[in-house]
């Protein structure tokens, strides 16, 4: 099975990809972890792709395309695979036709803003040991103190409030428009994010029989 993963920053589609990709035995293809595995491989594209991220800029889209074609034409793609953080834009989307990749299904991880600004604006790390806390879900035993090692716990920037807001403009901007886009296909599937992830799972796995 071929599947997309959809979803804003914070949904929590990553672990979704996880649970689809043990159960039915087929690869989880992150762009950024391909685009790494390109550089340290030193393959062509990936090559293209450092001499972009060595001058601080984002790596266009014909490159990224590139480094998802070497990556789906491996081996392990052959009975299907779960693509997360791919595409992001619809110009991506339609590269992806173009390459002849037939998607079965597009399943979105729909989670509102507000719930994943607290989610992640709640999140903090040890400073030390780098364990993770939730103010809400998972605090420590002392406030701000990490149970492990003793040290303070803190908060990453990417889960400031601000910061977050802006990932999801982008995110409603750019790759929002792919629910249409896959909607008109009758390819696009839409789960609810629970609380607990175990129920968001069981929904997710349903949706791949519908």
């Amino acid at each position: 099975m071929k599947l997309i993963l959809l979803g804003a920053p914070g949904a929590g589609k990553g672990t979704q990809a996880e649970v689809i990709c043990k159960k039915l035995n087929i690869p989880a293809i992150s762009t950024g972890n391909i685009i790494r595995a390109a550089l340290k491989n030193g393959t062509e594209m990936g090559l293209k792709a450092k001499s972009y991220i060595d001058a601080g800029q984002l790596v266009p889209d014909e490159v990224v395309i590139g480094i998802i074609r070497e990556r789906l034409a491996e081996d392990d793609c052959k009975n299907g695979f779960v693509l997360d953080g791919f595409p992001r834009t619809i110009p991506q989307a339609e590269a992806l036709d173009e390459m002849g990749v037939e998607i079965d299904k597009v399943i979105e991880i729909y989670v509102k803003d507000e719930d994943i600004v607290k989610r992640m604006s709640g999140r903090r790390v040890c400073s030390k040991c780098g364990s993770s806390y939730h103010l809400i879900y998972k605090q420590p035993a002392k406030e701000g103190i990490c149970n492990e090692c003793g040290a303070e716990l803190v908060q990453r920037k990417d889960d400031y409030p601000e910061t977050v807001l802006e990932r999801l403009n982008v995110y409603h901007e750019q790759t929002e428009p792919l629910k249409g886009y896959y909607e008109k296909k009758g390819k696009l599937r839409i789960v609810e994010g629970q609380e607990e992830v175990a129920d968001t799972t069981a929904l997710t796995l349903k949706a791949l029989e519908d």
